[in-house]
């Protein structure tokens, strides 16, 4: 995947790099509570966090692990993040993550990037599966997927160990087939 960072457009946003300058509006939604719920870690508290995520991004996409878009406004605000991490190119799969600012949350934005990214991973990343883990009570999360197409597969019992606790997780997938039948319909 090296090389220069693809940019997608969709009908109200535009997918591009996360870059330093988008700091301060990764800030704003990342330290949104409501944003961070079942994000598995603390709110950000600085623009520092903010950086420091924007560098885990650039190195998921050096290193050829993973892509992770920007989700930028006509406005040029930045409003989320969406894409894929631990992707395992042997097998063709990856996990799917993503989140939204509050003050966007039910206007139909997410359905729209994820099925640009979906698009994306299928054809040109040639992914043959694209998963998601999702903590059960994350129903908004869980129904977004469903429309997106995903199953959910099974629950991977305290899966992972986040600020004190462990989670279950809900295993959703999507794989080729099902998106290609899906998509003839």
């Amino acid at each position: 995947m090296k090389g220069e960072f693809p940019v997608i457009t969709t009908e109200r946003l535009v997918l591009r790099k996360m870059v330093a300058t988008d700091s301060k509006d990764m800030l704003e939604y990342f330290s949104d509570e409501q944003v961070m719920k079942f994000y598995g870690v603390s709110p950000f508290e600085s623009e520092e966090e903010a950086l420091e995520e924007i560098r885990w991004y650039d190195r998921i996409f050096e290193t050829d692990q993973g892509i992770r878009w920007a989700l930028q406004t006509n406005e040029g605000k930045i409003i989320g993040s969406c894409g894929f991490h631990n992707w395992d190119q042997r097998h063709h799969r990856a996990e799917m993550g993503y989140e939204l600012s509050r003050a966007c949350w039910g206007q139909g934005l997410m359905s729209e990037v994820l099925a640009a990214v979906i698009d994306y991973g299928f054809n040109t990343l040639l992914l043959n599966r694209i998963q998601a883990l999702v903590e059960p009570e994350n129903t908004q999360s869980l129904r977004l997927l469903e429309k997106a197409g995903f199953r959910q597969e099974g629950i991977l019992s305290q899966y992972e160990f986040t600020l004190g606790k462990y989670d279950d997780l809900c295993m959703c997938a999507l794989v080729k087939s099902e998106y290609i039948n899906r998509s003839q319909k």
